[in-house]
């Protein structure tokens, strides 16, 4: 009978990516502890695992007390608390920066590794205020537990993505999709359970302490690609416009006041720059590759999903 006596807790275990995380923890026995903002909101956690195995607690990162207790006990912590925009009190810098120093500063006291999850882009010199934060979350990370290890995947996709979906949806209600600059920023999207197999291998051991990771799918694609890759697997017809980074951020000023941003003055700037992994993660093999996993591809698991999105959804015909 398996005792579960490992213990490891998992910041953001019930978002997109945490959700995979605790799964992959789950079926290699952890017995793993969930603190999230709202533990009521997280019962889509238990049946990952067996009864008793995944326990979410209350703790918020603007609060240290709360987030020292639920370390507390832990072998191993995770973070992968991430926002895409603002809303109220959830700020880039109270969630990515010094949220992830808090977390960072009570592993060191309790002792527990530390595996963090920040995001390709992360530059502190950055017009983006998501890609410094990051960047200053990282530093924050490696200043606290200096054998920390750190994984920044690209744009991550699966069933309950917000790319993918996002776009999907849009075309079905709008003729047009925007490419903004053009649609050329490059992207190496990445299957979030590849990424929670990256957070395995660094959970046993497989990683270098103190080394950050980047992690990519196996094809690199424009955002053209993408979204002509969105409007094939639909099986919709719909125009796409290039929209120049000027015109998309005066767009962005009025879109970012809505509850769910379509689109955010801050998410242009991100736009400006590929997202892709990088020489020199590649030729140290801090990548996938590198940890051994073969990566899925986009081709692969999104249509495995995106069916929904089609007019008869899973009786639309086939297109050859």
């Amino acid at each position: 009978m398996q005792t579960y006596d490992r213990l490891v807790t998992v910041f953001g275990g019930s978002g997109f990516v945490g959700r995979h995380i605790v799964r992959a923890l789950a079926k290699r026995g952890f017995r793993i502890r969930v603190a999230v903002r709202r533990p009521d909101l997280a019962g889509h956690l238990q049946p990952l695992g067996m009864v008793g195995q995944i326990h979410a607690v209350q703790a918020n990162l603007r609060y240290p007390d709360s987030v020292r207790q639920a370390v507390a006990g832990a072998e191993i912590v995770i973070n992968c608390v991430g926002i895409l925009y603002e809303t109220g009190r959830q700020k880039f810098d109270s969630v990515q920066a010094r949220g992830a120093a808090t977390v960072a500063r009570a592993a060191a006291e309790a002792g527990a590794r530390l595996i963090h999850i920040s995001a390709i882009g992360a530059d502190a010199e950055s017009e983006s205020i998501y890609a410094r934060t990051k960047a200053a979350g990282e530093a924050a990370v490696l200043q606290e537990v200096p054998d920390a290890v750190i994984l920044r995947p690209s744009i991550v996709f699966g069933p309950e993505d917000d790319f993918f979906n996002r776009f999907a949806g849009m075309a079905q209600m709008s003729p047009v999709l925007p490419l903004v600059g053009g649609g050329e920023t490059k992207f190496q999207p990445v299957f979030v359970g590849d990424v929670a197999e990256a957070v395995m291998a660094a959970v046993d051991g497989r990683t270098t302490p103190g080394a950050v990771y980047e992690l990519g799918g196996p094809a690199v694609k424009s955002f053209r690609d993408l979204m002509e890759f969105v409007l094939a697997t639909t099986q919709r017809k719909r125009l796409l416009v290039p929209l120049s980074f000027g015109l998309a951020t005066l767009q962005a000023k009025f879109l970012q006041l809505l509850p769910k941003p379509l689109l955010t003055e801050d998410q242009v700037e991100l736009l400006r720059h590929d997202n892709v992994v990088g020489a020199a993660a590649k030729a140290e093999g801090r990548t996938l590759d590198g940890l051994g996993i073969h990566a899925q591809s986009v081709e692969a698991v999104v249509p495995t999903y995106l069916w929904r999105f089609r007019r008869q959804g899973q009786f639309t015909a086939p297109v050859a």
